[in-house]
């Protein structure tokens, strides 16, 4: 009855918040923004979010993590050149900063303590972009109702990158300064410095196309992977299975993209129905298996020979 002789409450995501509750009678505020960690129910009611992610939230979120570690991982190895040993300890110490820069971000979320958050469900694109329905119901004021509906998963993002920025200020430069002997003065903190740089895009990109991401990243995942895995394989020369075994590196970086096919499928499938759903990951070594047992055929100096002699 108090919704009903209140005047309605314009734009997508305002909403009232419950000032008291006696007994089954709630008195509602003022029409505007809700709460963090609350958003709107049907009525236009300011409800606190008391459900958890589900399987897909946590895969977006563990994409979301693996992003700082993979381009950490591609810069230690793109600046600690072929005659340096500290390329594996590097590695080790930004698997280590990510992790516990995780741990620490899920429990200082509420509830605090626990590695478990309580979250808002995602139900449209919408909801990552509340900024976008503030409503102006005389066309001149703007009521302004812009809150996390889907709470936390966007900001979770931003508290997670900011403890690896922290962490790997606080480790990493100790720790390069001590092993990358191999390397001069000038190189052995390039991956440090463009850690500085590719966070603040993640940042930005986390905050303009957060949602677009969260639909889209399976289909990131797996066209990444295949690209990336086909241009190591062509640039590292590999065209048989021989080549493969010839360096561990090269089987670890064909590992690497395997778990990182099976994360897409998975994504994808969200393994509602496993009967269904996991024959798929069969699929995993494929793309690996057909560039193998056709890179013979598309060597370019074969088929410029070949051309030469049809002339």
């Amino acid at each position: 009855a108090a919704v009903d002789i209140q005047p309605a409450c314009l734009g997508l995501y305002c909403g009232r918040t419950v000032l008291s509750v006696n007994g089954s009678v709630e008195t509602y505020g003022d029409c505007g923004v809700c709460p963090r960690g609350q958003r709107t129910d049907d009525n236009k009611i300011c409800r606190e979010c008391t459900g958890s992610p589900d399987r897909y939230d946590w895969l977006y979120l563990g994409f979301m993590a693996m992003l700082p570690l993979v381009l950490h991982w591609f810069f230690i190895e793109w600046y600690s050149g072929k005659k340096s040993s500290s390329a594996l300890l590097q590695h080790v110490t930004a698997l280590f900063e990510c992790s516990v820069a995780a741990i620490i971000t899920l429990l200082v979320s509420d509830p605090v303590g626990s590695l478990h958050i309580r979250s808002c469900r995602v139900k449209k694109l919408s909801d990552w972009y509340t900024m976008l329905y503030n409503p102006s119901p005389d066309y001149i004021t703007t009521v302004h109702c812009t809150h996390e509906a889907v709470y936390p998963l966007y900001t979770i993002v931003f508290i997670y990158y900011a403890f690896c920025l922290v962490l790997m200020m606080l480790l990493r430069p100790l720790l390069v300064k001590k092993i990358a002997c191999g390397l001069g003065k000038s190189d052995r903190f390039k991956s440090i410095y463009a850690a500085l740089y590719f966070f603040p895009i993640l940042t930005v990109l986390q905050a303009v196309g957060g949602g677009l991401l969260y639909y889209a990243f399976p289909y990131i995942i797996l066209v990444l992977s295949l690209v990336t895995l086909a241009v190591y394989m062509s640039a590292s020369e590999v065209e048989s299975f021989k080549d493969l075994l010839v360096r561990k590196k090269r089987l670890v970086v064909l590992f690497s993209h395997w778990l990182l096919h099976a994360y897409g499928i998975i994504s994808i499938s969200k393994l509602d129905k496993l009967e269904q759903d996991l024959p798929l990951l069969a699929l995993v070594p494929a793309p690996a298996l057909f560039y193998l047992v056709t890179a013979k055929y598309t060597e370019p100096s074969r088929i410029l020979s070949e051309g030469g002699n049809g002339h």
